[in-house]
């Protein structure tokens, strides 16, 4: 099979977070060579890491094994290949490995390629992984270029309260959607208004997501509940907490999850460079000297049913590969 074929073995396997070990399975059995060592480190969630290395990796092509779901089947249309994780990120494993089976038939050695679980919910593999090098190239959905820094993160659940009432007579209870409604206005104006303009970044921004209200369409909401998503910048990202507190009172509840502080990439010359507000495992690969970003595909096609590269975009991503790997030997 030539590498094409092999991308769309792999995008016919689901590996929706959490499902990931049924592709490091296959990747393991179907990536290795006879110069390469597989390195298969369990993370404990029954998901699974993996190294495969030629010699003693100075420089790791890294990427992640998982993808958001719904799971879709692959198809092709000439030259774009759809398919979940078509970019994000079995393009980028496939764009890699190739890469890597360039350079050990040109002779090289001392690189390796790191397949990471659990990206897309806290990087779990990247906090576990122990490797270390100097350079790590981390594989995400950036239109071949390379990345010059990247947005932090911020993760809150809350919990605004109310009273029930008969939706007839609403003065006789306190109704939740409504503070919702308020207190998502509030947040808008603060980050618009409140919050600074990072002269690299732009601006703070924030998503609501797992939004609920059980109450009946005739009945007063007394509970909504959400997830509430910040994309931080190098200005905002202290903050946040303090701006988020400020919004506690008697019947709003928030509790901090989780946060990445942005990040500052490493860049070469001879490529186009660019910002990204998306997350990825770069912050917590934290055994590498220096950390690079880039990869084929379009990050606004990621996480979409529309999800897709094309053909041409990962021949491209190989030979940007090997030159930013070259220009890192140097």
């Amino acid at each position: 099979m030539n590498f094409i074929e092999i991308f769309i073995k792999i995008l016919e396997i689901d590996s929706t977070s959490g499902k990931e070990r049924a592709l490091s399975e296959f990747l393991c059995s179907n990536f290795s060579t006879p110069n390469t060592q597989t390195v298969i480190e369990e993370v404990g969630d029954d998901t699974q890491n993996l190294l495969i290395k030629w010699g003693e990796p100075e420089i790791v092509f890294c990427t992640h094994l998982d993808t958001v779901p719904p799971y879709f089947a692959p198809r092709v249309d000439e030259n774009i290949i759809y398919g979940r994780g078509a970019c994000d990120a079995k393009g980028q494993i496939i764009s890699m490995y190739q890469t890597c089976l360039e350079l050990e038939n040109e002779g090289y050695e001392n690189f390796g390629l790191l397949l990471l679980s659990g990206e897309e919910c806290g990087s779990k593999g990247a906090k576990y992984q122990k490797n270390k090098g100097k350079f790590a190239i981390v594989g995400e959905p950036n239109n071949n270029q390379l990345a010059s820094a990247g947005k932090g993160t911020k993760l809150y659940e809350i919990e605004i309260a109310g009273k029930k009432a008969h939706s007839g007579y609403p003065e006789s209870g306190e109704n939740a959607i409504l503070r919702f409604v308020e207190f998502v206005n509030k947040l808008n104006t603060l980050c618009r208004h409140s919050l600074p303009q990072d002269p690299e970044l732009g601006h703070t921004t924030f998503n609501i997501g797992k939004l609920t209200s059980d109450n009946s369409h005739n009945v007063i909401s007394d509970s909504v509940r959400f997830l509430c998503y910040f994309r931080t910048t190098f200005l905002t990202d202290n903050l946040i907490d303090k701006m988020v507190s400020n919004l506690c009172n008697d019947y709003v509840k928030i509790k901090k999850i989780s946060g990445d502080a942005p990040y500052k990439f490493f860049t070469v010359n001879g490529f186009n460079i660019n910002t990204i507000a998306f997350g990825s495992d770069a912050p917590h690969l934290k055994g590498f000297d220096k950390v690079l970003l880039y990869g084929p595909g379009s990050i606004e096609n990621a996480h979409t049913d529309k999800e897709q590269i094309t053909i041409p975009e990962i021949y491209q991503a190989i030979n940007d590969l090997k030159k930013i790997y070259f220009e890192l030997k140097k």
